[in-house]
């Protein structure tokens, strides 16, 4: 649903904003530096990425739980997973010198959203 989706992603905004303010509480918003833009680009995606699949597969993952707290564990366990896997993704490109294209980014979403379904043995529903 686009609404859902639209939600997802201005969270995903909320968060990487926070988290960039909470690293660097003297950021202007206006002007970030570079690795504080890519600080922003990289949070964003692995937080939106996180949200979407919560979307598709979340219902899933609860009802495949014995008790809700263990859902939400699951659930932590699949941010944290794609938290590491975009920022190793992330750390390639800057490494390699590649920039931060659209492109690129995508590549590296569908790379992690393809390694969580499969770790995490998740199908979408």
């Amino acid at each position: 649903d686009g609404t859902q989706d639209a939600e997802a992603s201005r969270e995903a905004v909320n968060d990487s904003l926070s988290d960039l303010l909470e690293r660097f509480p003297d950021a202007d918003l206006l002007a970030l530096t570079d690795d504080q833009r890519a600080l922003v680009v990289e949070t964003f995606t692995a937080e939106d990425l996180f949200r979407r699949l919560v979307l598709d597969v979340g219902k899933h993952i609860q009802d495949a739980a014995p008790t809700a707290s263990e859902a939400l564990s699951r659930l932590a366990q699949i941010r944290d997973y794609i938290r590491e896997v975009i920022s190793a993704s992330f750390t390639r490109l800057r490494d390699a010198g590649t920039p931060l294209t659209s492109g690129h980014v995508a590549s590296a979403v569908r790379s992690a959203l393809s390694s969580a379904l499969e770790v995490f043995e998740l199908t979408r529903v």
